[in-house]
């Protein structure tokens, strides 16, 4: 078994991938197959579905101008096969987010009609949509990757794949952060525009059809979070992966063929737990929490007996990484370490975000006294919810590195990201059950179908903070892992013995305060384009309600298609700058040499982590307090609490939706980007 994983264990990951791409496939007609429901809800979900569509295509077409561009400049940096990598991990990224995003338009419609005949069955059907999403990321994660790597490594050998492995991660982490800003511009700017106008102005409730921009609102549900989050995860899952391989072929004894098939191996290996999490979940029959987080659980005990049996079987004998001797146990407990973090983040983000525990609710009762203590409490939940995850982060690189060094912080990462599968479907059960309830309200059905699709709701809520903490944590471990394929790759390509990042070194201390400021100016940038789109919905709505006061009577049909148009073009116009910053900072700062650029990575990680942390954490704690007054505590809906209440969500929701969840691919983006320029801005003639 030793010999077989060696030789056969990047073609047996890949088997593994088109496995979790044949349940997908499976998923996708199971999901079809249900019941779309009554003609009005096919009318309606068919409106959601166009204008998710119409908004992705047009951001495709957007997004591939600039894409060309860095095509070449990373053809002129590195070569033909870095870049055809680019092309690679950039198409892929978009597959993810645009498959899933398409199945998710379809699975809300079923969900509502679902929710009709009991909780469980609406739970299924929402579940299995966002699984599609969640296995259809690993299952071309892996792929890419994998078949990406044999080919080159066929035609050029090993450091020349591991070479173009790295564009494969910077077209994948470039597409996440367009697709991140982009989605979430749009989904929070038709959210909030919404809210002001419909519920605080006009006293509307949540998707009532009355509203102009309901259906801007459900569409952007499922071009943030679901393909937004896929191409999100997507990048951190390739690049992940990619950086194992990297750091294996950088510090590892060469010729160890098993440093770089490993990683390849645990990937593969939690395709199979993740497809039992999802079984689970679909046939064991639990309150919607704890049915979710079973699945989980069960996923990450069976990937940790599959790490064990095949660590053991690929590492008899121990291994000499970067002067360390490594066991096989060692790398089994960094794995078990990986595992053990995403259960702590998913523990800690839903203290902080679900109803059931004191943060939010503490925010409810906060509204009583009015909006600015709504805020004030929002924004210190956001803030005290950086701490434990932090010193979890903290911990888990201290234990990783003292048992394995880079290499084994590199394999927490791998295990952490390889249960991707069962964690993203998830968060795309939230975008699911968001929708479905605005179908049930909007085709009107009975109440007591909304009051399912609600509950569901407020858990998709704390399931959508859960997973993007657990995609933020894992960028932390991330950018850890590619700081120091940094420093290795510098230090091979200059033929240098060591670096060294002095702090009493001026350019690194500008690099940091450079890097440290970038996290804060992009956020900054997300945050006005959400504000600026939501005045322009505002308007709007106020525009129609004013014009045909009979929208407000049910008399007269509201203009859907103009908010949805406002929102579109707002989003596809100011994602832009922001998206480009971490380039320019990167070429920028790499003209004041190694040390300088060093420093933007480590600044850019440290901030980014809490800044990321932080706001996902505000914004999921703020919908949910809004959702906890609604179910009938502090006055409930219409009261003075209620009120505050909105306009709490209204600020969290570019928290949780654009900003925050952007800051993770936008790290990643700045260290792959600084390992591409090495050869660029730093010459072995010159000693760099």
């Amino acid at each position: 078994m030793n010999s077989f994983l060696l030789n056969q264990g990047i073609l047996v990951s890949i088997a593994l991938a088109v496995v979790g791409l044949a349940f997908a496939i499976l998923l996708i007609r199971q999901i079809l197959a249900c019941s779309p429901g009554n003609d009005k809800m096919a009318v309606i979900g068919d409106a959601i579905q166009q204008g998710a569509k119409a908004y992705l295509n047009r951001q495709i077409r957007a997004v591939s101008l600039i894409a060309i561009v860095v095509f070449f400049i990373v053809w002129y940096t590195r070569d033909g096969l870095a870049s055809a990598g680019f092309v690679v991990g950039a198409v892929c990224s978009m597959v993810a987010g645009y498959i899933g995003m398409m199945i998710a338009v379809r699975a809300n419609v079923r969900t509502a009609w679902a929710a009709s005949t009991g909780s469980h069955p609406a739970l299924k059907v929402a579940f299995n949509g966002g699984a599609v999403t969640g296995l259809l990321v690993v299952a071309l994660g892996l792929l890419s990757v994998g078949v990406f790597f044999l080919i080159v490594e066929k035609m050029a050998g090993a450091r020349a794949a591991i070479d173009a492995l790295i564009g494969l991660a910077l077209g994948s982490s470039l597409i996440s952060v367009f697709a991140r800003l982009g989605g979430g511009i749009y989904t929070k700017a038709a959210d909030v525009g919404a809210d002001l106008v419909g519920k605080i102005e006009q006293n509307l409730n949540e998707d009532d059809p009355r509203n102009p921009a309901t259906i801007a609102d459900n569409v952007g549900d499922n071009v943030g979070d679901c393909a937004g989050m896929a191409a999100d995860v997507f990048e951190t899952y390739a690049v992940s992966l990619i950086g194992g391989i990297l750091v294996g072929h950088l510090t590892g004894p060469e010729g160890n063929h098993a440093v770089l098939v490993y990683p390849f191996v645990l990937c593969g290996l939690s395709i199979i737990s993740s497809l039992l999490g999802i079984a689970w979940v679909n046939f064991v029959k639990q309150k919607a929490t704890a049915s979710l987080v079973s699945g989980v659980a069960v996923a990450g005990i069976i990937s940790a007996g599959l790490f064990k049996w095949a660590t053991d079987a690929m590492f008899p004998e121990s291994i000499v990484m970067a002067g360390k001797t490594l066991t096989a146990n060692d790398l089994f407990y960094c794995a078990l370490i990986g595992i053990v973090l995403t259960f702590v983040v998913v523990w800690i983000t839903n203290y902080f975000t679900s109803t059931a525990h004191a943060p939010v609710r503490r925010i409810a009762k906060a509204s009583e006294t009015g909006h600015a203590t709504n805020i004030i409490a929002g924004i210190s939940v956001g803030h005290h919810a950086t701490l434990l995850p932090v010193l979890a982060i903290a911990g888990s690189i201290w234990g990783c590195w003292d048992l394995g060094g880079l290499y084994g912080i590199a394999i927490a990462v791998v295990s952490m990201l390889s249960l991707s599968g069962i964690i993203i479907s998830l968060d795309a059960f939230g975008p699911i059950t968001d929708n479905a309830g605005g179908i049930a309200v909007m085709s009107g059905l009975p109440e007591e179908v909304r009051k399912i699709t609600d509950d569901l709701d407020a858990v998709g809520n704390t399931m959508k903070a859960v997973t993007k903490g657990y995609a933020i944590a894992s960028a932390g471990l991330a950018a850890m892992v590619l700081f120091g394929s940094y420093v290795e790759e510098l230090k091979a390509y200059l033929d240098l013995d060591t670096i060294a990042f002095d702090l009493m070194n001026p350019q690194v201390i500008i690099g940091m305060f450079i890097g440290g400021l970038l996290p804060y100016l992009f956020t900054a940038f997300g945050m006005d384009a959400v504000g600026n789109a939501a005045g322009a919905v505002v308007r709007e709505v106020r525009r129609q309600i004013q014009l045909k006061p009979g929208i407000l009577t049910g008399q007269d049909i509201p203009e859907y298609g103009q908010c949805v148009d406002i929102v579109t073009k707002a989003a596809l116009r100011q994602m832009i700058v922001p998206a480009l910053l971490p380039i320019v900072f990167v070429v920028g700062v790499a003209f004041l040499g190694k040390e300088a650029l060093g420093g933007l990575l480590i600044g850019t990680i440290v901030t980014g982590l809490f800044v990321g942390i932080a706001m996902t954490s505000s914004g999921g704690a703020w919908d949910n307090a809004k959702k906890y007054v609604e179910e009938g505590n502090h006055g409930g809906k219409g009261s003075f609490a209620h009120a505050a209440a909105v306009t709490g969500d209204t600020v969290g929701d570019p928290y949780k939706d654009t900003s925050g969840p952007a800051v993770n691919p936008m790290i990643k983006v700045v260290n792959v980007l600084a390992i591409l320029v090495i050869p660029l801005f730093f010459k072995k003639v010159t000693g760099a």
